[in-house]
């Protein structure tokens, strides 16, 4: 039976989003609406959520999950790099706070069919939106050794990635590769063995996936245009907080932050990202990589 993803930093959201009713709150990327519903009892009644994902089916369990608030809600299929379009269509100027929990969910992770997790053997997805064109398939069995080399170093900061790029290219010349576990054993393989669970705290293939996920989703792309955008969707005191779980994510907000407050647009409520307490940690072992950071609209 399908489990709901525990929202990570949920009360500290809850907190520095500085909820009341009557505001307009945006989640970027509602999933399956763990911090929409506790952003909804916060600004009912008079409020307004707008939560956007561009998984049709998260969309799907988020709707009948938040039915009983569906007049306080609009549910979006997009992408949150079109956050002026989407609220210009819902005739929505200015809101009052908005959400960026950039992980996936477990809703995503757990499914093999995704193709996120190196865990469970599944087709080469790792598709964000399943109507995209580009999967991690495509980009694996069709780039040039030299193309995978630099993608898995510039978005997975992999330190084997000429190594694995080499083996890959190898391997593929004689049959496609098209399933995960494929895939993640190829990278075990390409790393020494002295290495493979000595240098990693986690599993050696981890970065590798987490490279080819951000390529196929444009992910560090969209969110950089989407933090540009967003400055000019608040209203003044509106709040911002942006959570990430990787480095490359979490210094796109911080650069972001730093340029929006030099012109005098924001003030950074966060100078050094919050992450999750020791007791969320044991209790949702996917926040432990979290780092929360907040601005707010001058």
């Amino acid at each position: 039976m399908f489990k709901f993803h525990i929202p990570v930093m949920l009360n500290g959201i809850l907190d520095y989003l500085n909820l009341s009713p009557g505001k307009i709150i945006v989640d970027a990327t509602v999933g399956t609406g763990g911090h929409s519903k506790a952003i909804l009892e916060r600004i009912l009644p008079g409020g307004k959520l707008i939560g956007i994902d561009r998984d049709k089916e998260s969309l799907a369990i988020t709707r009948e999950r938040l039915g009983e608030f569906s007049d306080s809600c609009e549910f979006v299929y997009g992408n949150f790099v079109d956050i002026d379009t989407i609220l210009e269509n819902l005739g929505i100027k200015k809101i009052d706070g908005i959400l960026f929990d950039l992980g996936i969910s477990s809703f995503q992770l757990e499914n093999p069919q995704r193709g996120f997790s190196f865990q469970n053997e599944g087709p080469l997805d790792m598709r964000l939106d399943r109507n995209s064109y580009i999967s991690a398939y495509d980009l694996v069995n069709n780039l040039t050794e030299e193309e995978i080399s630099t993608l898995l170093w510039n978005f997975g900061e992999e330190r084997w990635h000429n190594r694995i790029a080499h083996l890959l290219v190898k391997e593929r010349e004689k049959q496609p590769v098209s399933t995960t576990l494929q895939l993640a054993n190829i990278v075990v393989r390409s790393i020494p063995p002295r290495y493979r669970y000595r240098y990693y705290r986690i599993h050696p293939a981890t970065r590798t996936f987490l490279g080819l996920r951000i390529a196929v989703n444009r992910e560090l792309e969209t969110l950089e245009t989407a933090i540009n955008k967003t400055f000019a969707v608040l209203n003044k005191g509106a709040r911002i907080c942006i959570i990430s779980f990787h480095s490359l994510e979490d210094r796109i907000a911080k650069l972001g932050f730093r340029r929006a407050s030099s012109w005098g647009l924001i003030n950074i409520i966060t100078p050094k990202p919050l992450t999750p307490a020791h007791t969320e940690i044991g209790l949702n072992t996917q926040s432990r990589s979290s780092k929360l950071r907040v601005a707010e609209k001058v």
